[in-house]
């Protein structure tokens, strides 16, 4: 009864009328215009009954002390150390592919198989030398036997000593060959391509019926669970990445969540062209979350300390893919109006983020029943919202 009572009682509309101080209007205007799908006269409006059903409570953003941080673009990559990227053995035919990009696929699974005729004559030679073998090893034998009944000579002894050696090298070239194209043990040409890890095609250009040269890549299998960040340092940044040293960063498609990842490689150089300096980083990539390619925003933190805007964490509310927090305009008689505004965030620590945009100390801030204001708007119980 009582949440039926404040959705009964909750009262959505535009800013049609009211006066505001005009540096509290200006700050508000400011953070809607960054708010897609918003205008800059979208608000909720409460009574101070509403207030009090809802649980609604504001505050004033106090500052927290936090390191200096450094933001630098970076991009989520596969891990090389967990990836491969497997091509034609051999010129041939691709007769078969077996995995889309996106599938799982187990160590030892055939992935693509192609057909060539090297391949074929690859097993052929594999069968003939061993067939030469097996009657050369035969050979040896019997001329040890007749050597100890003085039946021939010493000399015919040690060319049947080398004819078997000779052919079980010739054996060993053999299979070294057919291994090293990947022939099945048949004469038909088969070759079969298949994943060395476990993991996930990331890319697939093989096409059945294709012809394919030696070399041409096939299809790119990786690991999820741990990829890279790769970063390109400014010069006058270099010095705040160390190996060992742990990054934090954000990416668009959570921008409410902060990953993190630690630097296992620094270049020895920068690069001449762009005057940056090459980081890796490791990601544990827990749930898989994280996906190639991704573009991030990489926090280095400086060796100084700033005072930075902050607010409790259930402040901030995820809306149209943006972080924001509603700034409160309290009347004075206990009700008032609430505005969403797009914030970025920094650090977090006992319960509080930094804000690093869009926030001032002193703003009225939403600080319980933020969740409320918010299932509202997705509701779209608001009429002037512009979707």
């Amino acid at each position: 009864m009582r949440t039926t009572a404040w959705l009964c009682l909750l009262v959505v509309a535009c800013s049609k009328g009211g006066e505001r101080p005009a540096a509290q209007s200006q700050s508000a205007d400011t953070g809607m215009a960054n708010m897609p799908g918003m205008t800059a006269t979208t608000e909720v409006t409460l009574t101070a009954a509403q207030v009090t059903h809802g649980g609604v409570h504001w505050e004033a953003v106090a500052t927290s002390t936090v390191a200096s941080v450094a933001t630098v673009p970076g991009q989520v990559i596969p891990n090389e150390d967990r990836t491969a990227r497997l091509g034609a053995t051999v010129q041939g035919r691709v007769i078969a592919v077996r995995i889309r990009p996106g599938d799982r696929v187990r160590a030892g699974q055939i992935l693509v198989t192609l057909q060539s005729p090297a391949a074929g004559m690859a097993q052929s030679d594999v069968d003939k030398a061993r067939a030469q073998a097996s009657y050369a090893r035969s050979a040896r034998e019997r001329a040890e036997r007749l050597l100890a009944l003085k039946a021939i000579p010493q000399q015919d002894y040690d060319r049947a000593i080398a004819d078997d050696e000779l052919a079980s090298a010739e054996l060993r070239r053999a299979k070294s060959v057919a291994e090293q194209i990947g022939a099945a043990a048949s004469a038909t040409g088969e070759i079969a391509i298949r994943s060395p890890l476990n993991g996930v095609v990331l890319a697939r250009t093989a096409v059945p019926g294709a012809v394919v040269e030696a070399g041409a890549p096939l299809v790119v299998v990786t690991d999820p669970s741990m990829l890279w960040l790769s970063i390109d340092a400014p010069e006058n940044l270099a010095s705040l990445f160390r190996v060992g040293a742990q990054l934090r960063f954000t990416v668009p498609a959570y921008p409410a969540d902060t990953f993190s990842a630690r630097i296992d490689a620094v270049g020895a150089g920068l690069d001449p062209s762009t005057r940056t300096l090459p980081i890796r980083g490791v990601i544990q990539n827990r749930g898989e979350r994280l996906k190639p390619e991704m573009l991030a925003s990489v926090s280095a933190q400086g060796g100084g300390a700033i005072s930075v805007p902050s607010v409790p964490e259930d402040a901030v509310q995820l809306l149209d893919g943006k972080s924001v927090v509603f700034v409160a305009h309290p009347d004075n008689m206990g009700g008032g109006k609430f505005a969403p505004r797009e914030v970025q965030l920094g650090s977090r620590s006992s319960g509080r983020i930094a804000i690093t945009h869009g926030l001032a100390p002193g703003d009225l801030v939403v600080t319980r029943g933020a969740l409320a204001i918010k299932s509202q708007i997705k509701k779209g119980a608001m009429p002037a919202m512009e979707m």
